[in-house]
């Protein structure tokens, strides 16, 4: 009897062992799993795109950013533009506007170093910097804290104009014109103490950085992480390069998926996105704009060629991406392409997602490229993408594809349901969440796919203005619950304050602040009050205005931009103690 007892009192603990470690397992699992929150979101983009809100208005409206060579990098069009060795028959594509404009003091640089340093590493600071404002964060606050830094990046081209550096700036180049420095400088100046790095895997750069950013975070090796990709052309290298292998078209546009495509078209930019857990982030109280669910990377290995992409490879990391976040190819709406416009890359990658999302669904899978916009901004490319696919969710429409004549006849277009965006197609919430997949495929071989999905309910914000940068959030509450504690009332005074470096930034902080309310009347100014408090970092000179009614805030902001100050008495109240308080307030007042 002894024996059964000992045996029975085995069996027990060994049964507790057994559910504990499939309760392990379970929390492993769903943490492997656990959708990834885009909490906030910055870029900078040809077009003079300078957000994402400007970047959806070009692709919504369908506009076209390609124009002239810039005349702010000492490119000589007239010696460029030409069909021998060392120009470009191409003699357009996508730049960034004011992409030589830096204000190094802003971030504790002296100007010989800023000289030094590569204009990617400038766009990087200033994007993280206004990512982390856009999602009520001080970037101050994080200083020490666990927060990854993922840049992707390409070629840098930079340090080819150092050879006319003035001599006192020789000091800097070393790390002016590193790659690894783009991530690391961000996280060296904001205090961030994450994985910091650079990616280079040419056009999918941005891509690969947003699934290794995805797997830190579900990993615990960050508890959040600025991702993204920048890529500038400091030199007119890539044109030269692309028209001795007749790879570029001649008026500078992608035609993605089309018929008429004839190459590429160049251009650069830059994204960063702040990502976080979702319960993470359902916990402070941060917006969520959409999650990522699923991503993967692969590589082409022995294609036909070093540059040429690999159909089959594509198609293997689709599935793995779809495996990652749980779904069916028939659970995604939408696909934002690499689509370059050219004539080998563009047919393989349509054949692969017609093997793949084409297969098994009752409605098409509707493709896009946001390259046709923008052209093909390379390393930067696949997070434009992203951001795209965000605004659309959040937009409930489906932008068109530009340029595309009829699609591309080399495709087998009828061997699964995958369509063209020729126009726009609405894009409504339904019974499922809807989900789109963003490709990239780099120059190296180095395939990424990546799954976006709109946020669950539980996150779902009321549509409607907010100061920017960042949705506001409610005192006393969170962006899910919109504020459970009591409320000043409506006609009370608040204070909204601007800071900057400069008395001079506090005047252009104070005039950009005043034009964004004007143009929202809806906004509440305690709301506003709240996210300038608690939402951006508070720097040495400052302007505060008091006012009860938005008309009040506004006219105060437009004097503290005209460097205009009230005129009125100035009170110091010492408060006392016991009978002798109301006294002395009143007292002191008076005189």
């Amino acid at each position: 009897m002894a024996e059964q007892d000992k045996l029975l009192d085995y069996l027990k603990r060994v049964t507790a062992d057994l559910a504990r470690t499939r309760g392990r397992l379970s929390e492993v699992e769903a943490r492997d799993r656990e959708p990834i929150a885009i909490v906030a979101m910055s870029c900078r983009y040809p077009g003079g795109v300078r957000s994402p809100e400007e970047l959806w208005e070009l692709v919504a409206s369908g506009g076209d950013a390609i124009g002239e060579f810039p005349a702010d990098r000492g490119w000589d069009p007239a010696e460029l533009y030409g069909d021998t060795p060392g120009t470009s028959y191409v003699h357009e594509g996508g730049f960034v506007e004011g992409v030589a404009d830096f204000d190094p003091g802003f971030f504790g640089i002296s100007p010989r170093e800023a000289l030094a340093m590569d204009p990617q590493q400038r766009l990087a600071l200033e994007l993280s910097w206004e990512t982390l404002e856009r999602a009520g964060i001080d970037p101050a606050s994080l200083r020490g804290s666990k927060v990854g830094v993922f840049t992707g990046s390409g070629g840098q081209d930079y340090m080819s104009l150092m050879a006319a550096r003035p001599a006192d700036s020789e000091a800097f180049v070393s790390t002016g014109a590193s790659a690894a420095v783009i991530s690391g400088r961000v996280s060296y100046v904001l205090g961030l103490e994450g994985p910091s790095l650079t990616v280079d895997t040419a056009c999918s750069s941005s891509l690969v950085a947003l699934h290794l950013a995805v797997q830190a975070l579900r990993r615990g090796e960050c508890a959040m992480a600025l991702a993204g990709g920048v890529l500038v052309m400091s030199t007119p290298g890539p044109f030269i390069a692309f028209s001795r292998q007749r790879g570029l078209a001649p008026d500078g546009r992608c035609k993605a998926f089309s018929e008429s495509a004839d190459g590429t078209g160049w251009s650069e930019g830059a994204g960063i996105l702040l990502l976080e857990r979702l319960s993470d982030a359902r916990r402070n109280g941060h917006q969520v704009l959409a999650v990522i669910s699923g991503s993967a990377v692969n590589q082409d290995g022995a294609s036909n060629g070093l540059t040429a992409p690999n159909g089959p490879s594509q198609q293997r990391v689709i599935r793995a991406a779809l495996r990652s976040a749980g779904l069916a190819p028939a659970d995604v709406d939408a696909v934002e392409g690499h689509g370059t416009g050219t004539t080998l890359g563009d047919p393989i990658e349509a054949q692969a997602l017609v093997a793949t999302y084409g297969q098994d669904r009752e409605t098409p899978l509707l493709l896009g490229s946001i390259k046709s916009n923008i052209g093909h901004a390379q390393a930067a490319a696949g997070v434009g993408g992203v951001i795209k696919m965000v605004m659309a969710l959040r937009h409930g429409l489906l932008p068109k594809t530009l340029h595309v004549t009829e699609p591309s006849g080399a495709v087998d277009w009828s061997a699964g349901k995958v369509e063209l965006l020729v126009d726009p197609v609405e894009w409504p919430r339904g019974e499922r969440p809807r989900r789109a997949g963003v490709s990239s495929f780099g120059v190296s071989g180095t395939n990424a796919h990546l799954i976006v999905e709109e946020a669950p309910p539980a996150e779902a914000v009321e549509s409607g203005d907010a100061i920017e940068p960042g949705d506001a959030i409610e005192p006393g509450g969170t962006a899910e619950s919109g504020g459970t504690e009591a409320q000043p009332p409506s006609d009370a005074p608040v204070l909204w304050t601007v800071s900057g470096r400069t008395a001079a930034a506090v005047r252009a902080q104070a005039e950009r602040l005043a034009a964004f309310t004007a143009e929202r009347p809806g906004l509440r100014p305690v709301d506003v009050a709240f996210s300038l408090a608690t939402g951006r970092a508070q720097l040495e000179h400052r302007a505060v205005v008091v006012g009860s009614t938005l008309e009040e805030l506004i006219s105060g902001l437009r004097s503290a931009a005209e460097d205009v100050a009230r005129e009125g008495l100035t009170a110091f109240v010492f408060t006392g103690q016991g009978s002798q308080r109301l006294g002395m307030g009143r007292q002191l007042a008076g005189r």
